[in-house]
């Protein structure tokens, strides 16, 4: 267990290297299971989902190293069709590793996948779509069995654009008899991060980013090396602790491989950001971020599947919204439990009130330092951000939430001047 003790009211100054992608990054690795062969990942971050999903690789016979920022995963010697319960249990992305290894064996194992408490999250697309595939599965005793030894192309529509049932029937389809076809397909830039992974492995597939995503099955893969994405939660809640702070940030390593920034993939937040004070000014590859040192408050925010406003954002902006000279309205459209976090925050003195989907919050312009608990990965990082603008000391228990999707948080935010501390005990 660990915790971080901050004393707020520190102005951040200096420059932020935003890290690589959480939610390309566990795709990606478990598309590394099709092809058999070494693939180098360059950019990616050093969280606990990756250690979690490399270990469940290594225990099904891959071979993982990490040296830097680089990942080495071979998986020539998969010798295991049973993924391990107690590692599922720890992360929702797992569940996408379903559908890598419903392609690449003939029968698999599964448990179902853990990961933060922040609403009802069924795998009901992801089962549908394999049985659409042409696999066999049966559920016993808490386990999935998938049998996928004769899979074939098909015309899926998805009754949700689920970003992780999008990711996991591409993954399923690479080596299946025909064409594929997913409609109604989550657009996610991760979504397209994956498929140029899957390009450079040699895989035939496109339309990500669109709603209409196609597969042409091939008989097999070679190594791949690559690049992973910049993480744009991870640049939305900085660009979030910059203003909450009326700091002054460079925010650095901001280009994918397509040479966009990764700005552009937060259109929705960056707009609301700067309505509600904060100066940006986009540069090649990186951002000046300016705080007025007030923050205006949003007139109303509703979170959509991309390109909408991020669920994953929410929280963050809630904790800036609540120091707001004026009211906001937050409207949560994805997750039922993504307001949890608003108990906590309302012992610092924060003035949010959930009604149903609707968040209320009435700016109280500055917060006091508690002794607070994070109860999942984006709420506990929104109560980081609440702590760093409050007055006084505070505790942000038990790290692990954050750790799962923010690299060496309280590191960064003390060179940009917070007054942050990792403590374990």
């Amino acid at each position: 267990m660990s915790k971080y003790l901050i004393e707020g009211g520190r102005r951040l100054e200096g420059e932020i290297a935003v890290q690589g992608s959480k939610n390309a990054t566990l795709p990606i690795m478990a598309a590394c299971v099709l092809n058999s062969a070494e693939n180098i990942l360059h950019n990616v971050p050093d969280i606990l989902d990756v250690q979690i999903m490399a270990e469940i690789l290594t225990s099904i016979g891959c071979t993982v190293r990490r040296e830097g920022s680089d990942l080495y995963i071979n998986s020539e010697g998969i010798n295991s069709n049973v993924v391990c319960e107690r590692l599922v249990s720890q992360m929702r992305s797992s569940i996408v590793l379903l559908g890598a290894l419903a392609s690449r064996l003939d029968n698999v194992q599964f448990s179902y996948p853990g990961g933060s408490d922040i609403g009802y999250r069924p795998i009901d697309i992801h089962l549908k779509g394999l049985c659409d595939l042409g696999a066999q599965i049966t559920k016993e005793r808490g386990y999935i069995f998938v049998t996928s030894d004769n899979l074939h192309g098909k015309n899926i529509v998805l009754d949700y654009p689920s970003v992780g049932a999008t990711e996991s029937l591409i993954l399923a389809s690479i080596f299946s008899n025909g064409y594929t076809n997913i409609s109604n397909a989550a657009k996610e830039p991760e979504i397209i991060d994956l498929q140029n992974f899957l390009l450079g492995m040699g895989a035939k597939v496109g339309g990500a980013g669109t709603n209409n995503i196609y597969i042409d099955g091939v008989q097999k893969l070679h190594g791949c090396e690559y690049t992973i994405m910049p993480d744009r939660i991870a640049l939305g809640t900085y660009l979030c602790a910059v203003h909450i702070t009326g700091g002054k940030v460079m925010l650095k390593n901001l280009e994918s491989e397509d040479n966009l920034t990764i700005l552009d993939t937060i259109k929705a937040p960056h707009y609301k950001l700067l309505e509600s004070g904060l100066k940006i000014r986009n540069l090649p590859g990186r951002a000046m971020v300016e705080s007025t040192g007030i923050v205006q408050p949003i007139s109303s925010i509703v979170t959509q599947p991309y390109p909408g406003f991020p669920t994953d954002l929410q929280n963050p902006f809630l904790s800036m919204l609540s120091v707001a000279k004026g009211s906001s309205f937050v409207k949560e459209t994805i997750f039922d439990s993504r307001f949890k976090f608003i108990s906590q925050i309302a012992r610092m003195g924060a003035n949010i009130r959930a009604e149903g989907s609707l968040a209320v919050v009435t700016g109280v312009g500055k917060l006091s330092g508690a002794k607070v608990y994070a109860e999942d990965l984006r709420g506990g990082a929104a109560l980081v951000l609440a702590a760093l603008a409050a007055e006084g000391k505070s505790e942000v228990v038990d790290t692990r939430h954050i750790d799962r999707g923010y690299e060496k948080m309280a590191e960064l935010l003390a060179d940009v001047g917070a007054c942050i501390k990792r403590v374990d005990y």
